[in-house]
Protein backbone atom coordinates (compact mmCIF):
# COMPACT_ATOMS: atom_id res chain seq x y z
CA UNK A 1 0.00 0.00 0.00
CA UNK A 2 2.82 2.48 -0.64
CA UNK A 3 0.66 4.11 -3.30
CA UNK A 4 -1.57 5.53 -0.55
CA UNK A 5 1.33 7.54 0.88
CA UNK A 6 2.17 8.73 -2.62
CA UNK A 7 -1.40 9.92 -3.14
CA UNK A 8 -1.45 11.62 0.26
CA UNK A 9 1.83 13.37 -0.46
CA UNK A 10 0.59 14.40 -3.90
CA UNK A 11 -2.64 15.79 -2.43
CA UNK A 12 -0.75 17.74 0.23
CA UNK A 13 1.61 19.12 -2.41
CA UNK A 14 -1.28 20.22 -4.62
CA UNK A 15 -3.07 21.88 -1.70
CA UNK A 16 0.13 23.71 -0.76
CA UNK A 17 0.64 24.80 -4.38
CA UNK A 18 -2.91 26.14 -4.65
CA UNK A 19 -2.56 27.96 -1.33
CA UNK A 20 0.70 29.59 -2.47
CA UNK A 21 -0.80 30.62 -5.82
CA UNK A 22 -3.85 32.19 -4.18
CA UNK A 23 -1.69 34.01 -1.67
CA UNK A 24 0.63 35.28 -4.41
CA UNK A 25 -2.34 36.43 -6.48
CA UNK A 26 -3.73 38.40 -3.53
CA UNK A 27 -0.34 39.99 -2.87
CA UNK A 28 0.01 41.02 -6.52
CA UNK A 29 -3.50 42.50 -6.45
CA UNK A 30 -2.69 44.47 -3.31
CA UNK A 31 0.56 45.71 -4.86
CA UNK A 32 -1.22 46.84 -8.02
CA UNK A 33 -3.81 48.73 -5.98
CA UNK A 34 -1.06 50.51 -4.06
CA UNK A 35 0.73 51.26 -7.33
CA UNK A 36 -2.42 52.79 -8.82
CA UNK A 37 -2.98 54.93 -5.71
CA UNK A 38 0.61 56.16 -5.82
CA UNK A 39 0.40 56.97 -9.54
CA UNK A 40 -2.88 58.84 -9.04
CA UNK A 41 -1.44 60.81 -6.11
CA UNK A 42 1.69 61.64 -8.11
CA UNK A 43 -0.45 62.81 -11.03
CA UNK A 44 -2.55 65.02 -8.80
CA UNK A 45 0.51 66.55 -7.17
CA UNK A 46 2.26 67.18 -10.46
CA UNK A 47 -0.93 68.77 -11.79
CA UNK A 48 -1.04 71.11 -8.81
CA UNK A 49 2.60 72.06 -9.36
CA UNK A 50 1.91 72.77 -13.04
CA UNK A 51 -1.04 74.96 -12.08
CA UNK A 52 1.08 76.88 -9.59
CA UNK A 53 3.83 77.43 -12.16
CA UNK A 54 1.27 78.65 -14.69
CA UNK A 55 -0.17 81.03 -12.07
CA UNK A 56 3.27 82.40 -11.31
CA UNK A 57 3.95 82.96 -15.01
CA UNK A 58 0.71 84.93 -15.33
CA UNK A 59 1.53 86.95 -12.21
CA UNK A 60 5.02 87.78 -13.49
CA UNK A 61 3.66 88.73 -16.90
CA UNK A 62 1.09 91.04 -15.31
CA UNK A 63 3.75 92.59 -13.11
CA UNK A 64 6.03 93.30 -16.05
CA UNK A 65 3.21 95.10 -17.86
CA UNK A 66 2.45 97.40 -14.95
Amino acid sequence: MPYVWTLVLLAVGLILLVWLLVRSFLDVRRFRAAQRRAARDFGERSGLIKARVAGLKVAFAQRRRS
